[in-house]
């Protein structure tokens, strides 16, 4: 109930409220100020805050809903999220909420708050005709019993409900509010016609005569069914979402023109329909100059290079510009700038197939932005430090803006955070002083532990079951002090560390294992990986087992090179030898000791590590093994990818790939039978069985000291959605007792790679391959069954 102060603060502004009224109705959110264009409100100190038609609810209950309040400057934005705050209540009908200000004597403002409250209550809420379940249809709708009568809140329910059966596939469905669409009702009933769900029966293109079609289905997010039983649902909402990706992908190609209209395309069977997505190419635009416009805080010179992609004369490509417009943003945010690329095409009339293309820098100018506070929200049991670390800015320096993006997106690869809410950082201003820009972190802590059964099979381990409990925000310090800690998920948590307990048993090894990795060892860029594993393997000459650790420190140098020392420490159990074994091989029976320190680099361009198309990788290390044996192991392994436009589809998709891998190793002649090279078998020399190259005795393999490996492999794709290839390769090689080459191997084959999502993103490998040049006791294996590419890791 509005109190009699307030309504005789209202009583002198009755004739601006009137006006206000006639200015503003027939609106659902409206907003009103004073009416003098020199007495802008904003920025004004309010001195109160007035609600004026309820006779419900409370002045107070309206204020505490409400962010606008006395004694804070007026802020416009602020005041129209109170109107959709006070619409949010239900209280009042959403047409007649009006926020209005009048300017006080001294200069400050009054808002007064207008508003027609609802006086009907629902006394029940009924749904007709709703057989399947599709959640709480109540809740769907938002109406409940024993609130007030809102017709514009249940029409809006209305379609809510109606939304949600065209989501699930009942596209013929329909939802009638018939009663609750006025004031005075009491019920709430929605009449449901639920319809079949309707799949999708084929998908056709119309119009298309220089794009592939088969290149445009992988474009959409409508699947067709297949085999008349799996998927395609249809979702009317998706067409749109197609519809803006064809016309993308036009534009891609210079289409600039496009224009794609969808239909949905009723059979003769009211369970499908066919898509139809009409399309209308146009011309085919080529660039005829480009140009950088509102430059102030950096020489043209300087900022033109990095708009070199998609040159005069050459087609217009959308995704080349889209790169040159990330370039040019790039220089600036990284510089303390916080701008806005905007792209202009400006056709010619004169030549109606060329573009010029104008790429303006939107507020440059001032000074670089620097860092204030890093304000953290959201980690309730992450500690803020795991956070930091993933934070490459610090108060006071230069407030790079493209490590803002980097670093939401290392926080959501951590896998601690909600995906469906996926971290947000923020940049505000500084409340306390304006060159320093406060950084806001926001995330949403969810579940990190995860349990997981597997199995797989290759021809290198034949078949291992696998069991994993794997736990991604781990805090080895963080012990329990009570039950509480257990139940609400405290215990050993929030530290950023990962633990990873894994038991492998199989048909030809088996491996158990406990992992724990601390990224950043005492905050530092540093980081420790420390595991204790056993380890059983069945060969033919022996048997093995170890039981060890290592500890691996590691840090990353920047963003291609990275160095590691590990140390291993091991016990080695070689048994169950062939009583007619070469001394080689039986002098090594027993307990065996190793202490191994191996420092490493690693230097990494690939532009993908499932299916990489350029780049190349380089590993070299070196390690000192003493114990039983003392004897050095050195290894350098080089990969490089290569690929072209020309040997790809216009899109960029398809590229044809070319790889080449070479790995030398070498070891001390005193280096035991376990610790030897072998060759054969999958990422080694396919052709050949497992450790079926190498030096033989007795027809044992007895494993050598040096080893060349070589591959050679050029991929080409089959399908449109480059989910499915075929390969040729080479590989060749020798695995030798000391450093000489006496018996080069050479083996030759063709493949397939087929990508199975059960599988994850590596795809499945299926390689069929032939020795040409073998040595005197090798075994020969025609097909290999893996999973990964060339190259993947």
């Amino acid at each position: 109930m509005t109190s009699c102060r307030d309504r005789r603060r209202t009583w002198p502004v009755a004739a601006v409220l009137v006006a206000a009224a006639v200015l503003t109705a027939g609106g659902v959110l409206k907003w009103s100020v004073s009416s003098a264009a020199d007495d802008n409100p904003n920025g004004r100190m309010i001195s109160a805050v007035n609600p004026i038609g309820n006779t419900v609810h409370t002045a107070e209950q309206i204020r505490q809903v409400m962010h606008t309040r006395p004694g804070v400057a007026y802020d416009e934005a602020t005041a129209q999220e109170d109107v959709r705050r006070l619409n949010n209540t239900k209280w009042f009908d959403p047409g007649h909420i009006q926020i209005l200000t009048v300017k006080d004597a001294d200069g400050r403002v009054t808002v007064l708050v207008r508003v027609v409250e609802l006086t009907g209550i629902v006394q029940d809420v009924q749904f007709l005709g709703a057989q399947h379940g599709y959640g709480d249809l109540a809740k769907l709708s938002g109406v409940r019993k024993g609130e007030p009568m809102n017709p514009m809140a249940n029409e809006l329910g209305r379609k809510a409900i109606l939304r949600k059966y065209q989501e699930d596939g009942r596209y013929f469905s329909s939802v009638e509010l018939l009663e609750g669409n006025k004031p005075t009702d009491t019920r709430v009933i929605f009449r449901v016609i639920e319809g079949p769900k309707v799949k999708v029966a084929g998908i056709d293109f119309y119009g298309v005569d220089f794009a592939s079609v088969s290149r445009l289905r992988t474009q959409l997010v409508t699947k067709r069914q297949l085999a008349g039983i799996l998927g395609g649902q249809f979702n009317p909402i998706t067409m749109e979402v197609d519809r803006q990706k064809l016309i993308e992908y036009y534009e891609g190609l210079g289409y600039l023109d496009v224009q794609v209209t969808p239909e949905v395309v009723q059979t003769e069977d009211v369970g499908h329909v066919r898509i139809a997505y009409h399309i209308a190419e146009g011309k085919q635009y080529k660039v005829e100059a480009k140009e950088i416009l509102g430059v102030r805080s950096f020489p043209l010179d300087k900022l033109s290079p990095l708009a070199d992609d998609m040159k005069p004369g050459e087609r217009y490509n959308r995704y080349l510009s889209e790169a040159n417009k990330a370039r040019l943003r790039n220089y600036y945010n990284v510089r303390g700038y916080q701008v806005a690329i905007e792209e202009h095409r400006i056709a010619k009339p004169e030549d109606p197939n060329v573009v010029q293309v104008q790429y303006e820098v939107k507020n440059d100018g001032g000074t670089p932005d620097r860092v204030g506070r890093i304000i953290l929200d959201g980690n309730t049991v992450t500690r803020d430090r795991v956070i930091l670390n993933q934070l490459s800015l610090r108060p006071g320096q230069i407030l790079d803006y493209s490590a803002i993006e980097d670093a939401r997106m290392r926080l959501s690869r951590l896998g601690i955070f909600d995906p469906e809410d996926p971290p947000n950082i923020e940049v505000v201003q500084n409340e306390f002083d304006s060159p320093l820009k406060d950084v806001k972190v926001r995330v949403r802590e969810t579940r990190t532990g995860s349990f997981m059964l597997g199995g797989s099979f290759n021809t290198n381990q034949g078949v291992t079951g696998n069991i994993t409990v794997n736990e991604r925000n781990f805090d080895i310090l963080r012990w329990p002090t009570s039950l509480d800690d257990f139940r609400e998920g405290r215990a050993f948590r929030g530290g950023g560390q990962e633990f990873r307990i894994e038991a492998a048993p199989g048909t030809q090894f088996q491996r158990y294992s406990a992992t724990w990795r601390q990224p950043y060892l005492l905050d530092t860029p540093f980081g420790l990986t420390v595991s204790g594993y056993y380890y059983q393997r069945w060969y033919a000459e022996y048997n093995e087992e170890r039981v060890g650790g290592r500890f691996t420190l590691d840090r990353r140098l920047d963003s291609i090179w990275r160095a590691s020392v590990t140390t291993r420490v091991e016990g080695v159990n070689i048994n169950n030898i062939p009583l007619n074994a070469p001394f080689s091989i039986a002098k090594d029976y027993g307990q065996h000791f190793l202490l191994g320190i191996r420092p490493g680099v690693t230097r990494d361009t690939r532009d993908s590590y499932v299916y990489p198309t350029t780049g190349s990788v380089f590993d070299a290390g070196f390690e000192e093994v003493l114990g039983s044996y003392t004897f050095p192991v050195g290894t350098v392994e080089y990969t490089k990818f290569f690929s072209n436009k020309f040997l790809a589809r216009e899109d960029g998709s398809g590229k044809h790939v070319f790889g080449l891998r070479t790995q030398l190793s070498v070891a001390g002649s005193n280096a035991p039978v376990y610790e030897r090279f072998y060759g054969g078998g999958i990422r080694s020399m396919r052709g050949f069985t497992f450790r079926g190259v190498g030096p033989f005795e007795n027809g044992y393999a007895t494993g050598g000291t040096f080893a060349w490996l070589n591959t050679v492999e050029y991929q080409i794709p089959i399908m449109a959605n480059d989910k499915f290839h075929f390969v040729t390769f080479c590989d060749h090689g020798t695995v030798e007792k000391n450093f000489s080459i006496t018996n080069y191997r050479v083996a030759v084959g063709a493949g397939l790679r087929l990508n199975i999502p059960a599988l994850g993103p590596l795809p499945l490998a299926l390689d069929f391959a032939v020795p040409l040049n073998k040595g005197p006791y090798d075994h020969g294996q025609l097909i290999n069954i893996s999973v990964g590419v060339f190259g993947s890791q």
